[in-house]
């Protein structure tokens, strides 16, 4: 791909993710919830942000013609599906109001897609990057 994308879109990418995370996480600092719950949450959105880079990153792979086994692009998603249910199952069964869980619930998805985003520009910037490089030598 030799098209750069726009300051605009990387900078709300970021900003999705940093206010994503960030607000997820000082939900989880003020939350009336014991230590061993607030650490689930918290290992479930780690989990979960390094599975959806990994689907970004195998599917951008597959596209690009660099391989992927299918073993590694199975898990990818499977793990991001299963930080999802995760997410779900714990808010159901937590004793949290319905605005708490929503909040938990959106931020966690606005960071996961905010992380995909995040990778797919930086991915881009660096073949953006490449191309005009190997133009310039040209």
């Amino acid at each position: 791909m030799d098209q750069k994308p726009s300051n605009a879109f990387i900078g709300a990418s970021w900003a999705a993710l940093i206010i994503g995370f960030v607000g997820y996480n000082i939900g989880l600092w003020n939350a009336q919830m014991a230590l061993n719950e607030k650490g689930y949450y918290f290992t479930v959105l780690l989990f979960g942000l390094f599975a959806a880079i990994s689907v970004q990153k195998s599917v951008r792979d597959r596209l690009e013609g660099i391989p992927v086994t299918n073993i590694y692009y199975g898990l990818s998603w499977a793990c991001t599906l299963i930080s999802v249910c995760l997410l779900t199952i714990g808010l159901w069964n937590a004793t949290l109001t319905l605005s708490e869980k929503g909040f938990y619930a959106m931020s966690f998805l606005l960071t996961l897609f905010a992380s995909i985003a995040v990778q797919k520009n930086t991915r881009d910037m660096i073949n953006f990057d490449k191309v005009n490089i190997k133009q310039s030598i040209d």
